[in-house]
């Protein structure tokens, strides 16, 4: 059987094929100026370049460190990704599944500041004029693998205080 790390390994990448293959598509696709509704009113597809990070932060910076400490930022966030997920005490479908999304979410957005210096971003939610600023399948890898690791946190503590009232014989 294949251990459930590894298995994550895999999802990883397969994360970051996914989010490759579709960012791929809306730069040969999409022009910069196009807007596809798909949902009128609720969703669109858009082609945004993004040189700063989420939600724009950092987007207008004209500084030379910008790319460089955004790159800096996401080999460690690769690396220790890639640690907490191989040194798991308990290496659960939960848990490795959070590590696997976050992993490869951010292995894409390294790929495209490492080879472009910017990420593009193509999802577009909103409701009336109130919209949520474009993101990518990483970004919501990511965000969907931080969830799951909230909730693997609050179900480990959860387990802990059952195992306690069970074993508590005062």
């Amino acid at each position: 059987m294949v251990d459930a790390r590894l298995k994550s390994f895999a999802l990883a990448v397969g994360v970051l094929g996914l989010d490759r293959l579709t960012k791929w598509l809306v730069e040969r696709d999409v022009s910069l100026s196009a807007d596809y509704k798909i949902i009128p009113g609720l969703f669109d597809i858009v082609h945004s370049e993004n040189r700063g990070v989420a939600f724009g932060v950092f987007n207008d910076s004209e500084s030379q460190w910008r790319t460089l400490l955004l790159i800096a930022l996401s080999i460690a966030a690769v690396i220790w990704v890639s640690v907490m997920l191989w040194r798991a005490k308990r290496p659960d479908g939960l848990l490795c599944l959070a590590f696997a999304l976050v992993l490869g979410g951010a292995a894409g957005n390294l790929f495209d500041r490492l080879v472009a210096g910017r990420v593009t971003d193509f999802l577009l939610f909103y409701i009336g004029e109130y919209q949520w600023p474009s993101f990518n399948v990483a970004d919501s890898a990511i965000v969907i693998g931080c969830g799951l690791l909230i909730l693997d946190q609050r179900r480990g503590r959860h387990t802990v205080r059952q195992t306690r009232s069970k074993t508590d014989t005062r």
